[in-house]
């Protein structure tokens, strides 16, 4: 597929006022300002072809939200070339902006104090979407998204994980090509994600949809994103599959043990345990250094067994680990 979105050496620094304390610093702050220069992202290059999802990681601070605001237009870059579909993003805008969405977890683009339904129908207009290609996304967004029980509701009265999804049919009304998603599943239930997520993967495949997502909770990144990159303070320190990551840096998984008759003590040499509820224990163990052959001789050398699972480390742990221990500047 060729690329949609082309970034290289993109850097951007903003300028922040230093403050001096004390009431000499309060005047010198007033006669002789002084400022420092913070770099948000610093000389990052990728390509994303057209379709792809792909998962935009990094703690806070790493640059995530600064390269998204460039890729929306909203920020000029210091330096680099950022082209997205054959446009300059913040040159462009006007045309630019007919072309993306755009859904961030801690805003709305909603009218506040109008029931849903008018602040869709008000997008018709702004996009000059076709009238009979308007009703048929709208009825399709209804259905997928479950919004008939709100479409009549002030955005005001409705809930968070009602709003969200109300945000991602106003984003997607206008059939972009690209959409960026910032943290759109924050503060939501297990089921409104899950609704949520189901739409993200719906729109991708079947419309092919480009999808850029940054987010906290990294099992929207498992359950939806096959490649990530992860950033962290500005600097772009992995580009690949996820598989691949976690395979690189996982140091362990894990085992569920369910006991055929119950024991006083379940300790394993080589293993650790994790946790023991009744019948069952859940132990850690080195992937790379026991089979599965020699797991299972391991525990029936020791028990009976009546079931047993295994699993890979949560991502969220793996994720950190690479974080805490900077894992990808080593």
């Amino acid at each position: 597929m060729p690329n949609i979105i082309h970034v290289e050496h993109l850097r951007k620094t903003f300028k922040a006022k230093v403050h001096r304390s004390g009431i000499g610093g309060a005047l010198r702050n007033l006669v002789a300002p002084t400022s420092r220069e913070i770099l948000a992202v610093d000389d990052i290059s990728f390509d994303i072809a057209a379709g792809e999802l792909v998962g935009y990681l990094g703690p806070n601070g790493a640059g995530k939200s600064t390269t998204i605001k460039v890729l929306t237009g909203l920020l000029v870059p210091s330096s680099g070339d950022v082209v997205v579909d054959g446009m300059i993003p913040w040159k462009d805008r006007t045309a630019y902006v007919a072309n993306i969405g755009a859904v961030f977890g801690q805003r709305t683009s909603l009218w506040w104090d109008l029931p849903v339904i008018d602040s869709l129908e008000l997008l018709q207009p702004m996009y000059r979407i076709p009238e009979e290609r308007f009703k048929h996304n709208l009825a399709e967004f209804r259905e997928l998204l479950e919004m008939d029980e709100f479409l009549q509701t002030p955005v005001r009265s409705i809930s968070l994980g009602q709003r969200m999804r109300a945000e991602l049919a106003a984003a997607l009304m206008h059939e972009p090509k690209l959409v960026l998603l910032d943290e759109p599943t924050i503060g939501l239930d297990v089921v409104a994600k899950e609704r949520i997520r189901e739409f993200i993967r719906h729109i991708n495949h079947q419309r092919g949809t480009t999808v850029i997502l940054t987010t906290h909770d990294l099992s929207d990144v498992e359950r939806l994103c096959e490649r990530v990159l992860i950033l962290d303070h500005g600097h772009l320190l992995y580009d690949g599959r996820l598989a691949d990551l976690m395979n690189r840096f996982e140091d362990h998984r894990l085992l569920v043990v369910t006991f055929a008759r119950p024991y006083e003590e379940v300790s394993v040499p080589g293993l650790t345990l994790k946790k023991r509820e009744g019948s069952q224990a859940v132990y850690a163990y080195d992937h790379h250094k026991l089979s599965p052959a020699e797991l299972i001789g391991l525990l029936n050398a020791h028990f009976e067994i009546a079931d047993l699972e295994m699993r890979r480390a949560e991502i969220e742990d793996t994720v950190r680990r690479i974080y805490e221990e900077k894992l990808l500047l080593n």
